[in-house]
């Protein structure tokens, strides 16, 4: 099924969007970031915006030389803005606490679209590990600060989370720990040469979370490319999934890569699942403009 999501985030809003930017709160606090697919016009105007941002980011290039880059830079910052500050995520019995920071990549250290595969994440693990009779086995790649990890471990799965970058799995450490949850797996790695292994070994899981940049480095200088890796990436996780009681979610961030090209990659890797559903993320600003933020496919079987 084909369908369009907007999580119910309540610490998160999108504030304006368009000319290539967003504005949104995080908490108490609101940043003003690039955003390459808001291609419209801003519904406020500029003074509104630099009024409501306690931190904007500015790109390297911009100071340089004009133009619309997601290349490094700084922010420049209100005197009451913190370099860090949490805000929670509540859903059903689930609370995650989440750091988040300003970085010279313009990231804050969550992608609060994903909130909706938290969501579908914690009820499979709950549901189908009730049907098992045993806790899920749960597999997270390209990990980023744990979002999905927490919800599968606040789910009551044991979760195995990967990443190349040793700081951030500290960053995502610290979210556990914070979220006041124990017993994630850690594992700093680049996520294909892990899953190569674990097909080696013959291990199994019942989740798998996939959420591959469009460009990477592993902890040792490996190159990831998506458009090249991800088919190798999908055979090994197809290895890797059990047949039954069990299921996937895939995100993909790159411009130009649909939900539908993600569904037909994944039914060959995996063949035709029982349940499936595919997409944007999406949300939506005050003025009713709707922003896709990444596409995702994801399946129970």
């Amino acid at each position: 099924m084909q369908q369009q999501l907007t999580p119910d985030f309540g610490e998160y809003e999108l504030l304006d969007t368009g000319d290539f930017e967003k504005l949104e709160r995080f908490g108490r606090y609101t940043t003003r970031r690039p955003e390459p697919q808001a291609i419209w016009h801003r519904s406020l105007s500029e003074e509104v915006w630099r009024a409501a941002a306690d931190a904007s980011f500015l790109r390297d290039r911009d100071r340089d030389r004009g133009g619309r880059s997601d290349e490094r830079g700084e922010w420049r910052l209100r005197p009451q803005m913190p370099d860090r500050w949490t805000i929670d995520y509540r859903y059903r019995e689930m609370t995650l606490r989440m750091r988040l920071a300003l970085t010279s990549f313009k990231h804050v250290g969550l992608f609060p679209e994903q909130a909706a595969n938290w969501n579908f994440i914690y009820d499979r693990c709950r549901e189908l590990g009730a049907r098992a009779g045993r806790p899920l086995r749960v597999l997270n790649l390209f990990a980023y600060t744990g979002g999905a990890t927490l919800a599968a471990r606040a789910a009551g799965a044991e979760t195995t989370h990967v990443d190349s970058v040793k700081q951030v799995v500290t960053w995502a450490r610290e979210n556990m720990e914070a979220s006041g949850l124990e017993g994630v797996r850690w594992i700093v790695e680049d996520a294909l040469k892990f899953v190569r292994r674990e097909v080696r070994r013959g291990n199994r899981y019942d989740g798998i979370i996939l959420d591959p940049p469009a460009y990477g480095r592993g902890a040792n200088g490996e190159k990831w490319v998506l458009e090249e890796h991800i088919g190798e990436m999908l055979a090994c996780c197809a290895a890797l999934l059990e047949p039954r009681c069990a299921f996937l979610v895939l995100n993909l961030y790159s411009m130009g890569l649909s939900s539908t090209l993600a569904r037909t990659a994944v039914r060959q890797a995996f063949g035709v699942p029982e349940e499936e559903q595919w997409g944007e993320l999406c949300f939506t600003d005050r003025a009713g403009k709707e922003l896709p933020l990444g596409t995702y496919y994801r399946f129970v079987r």
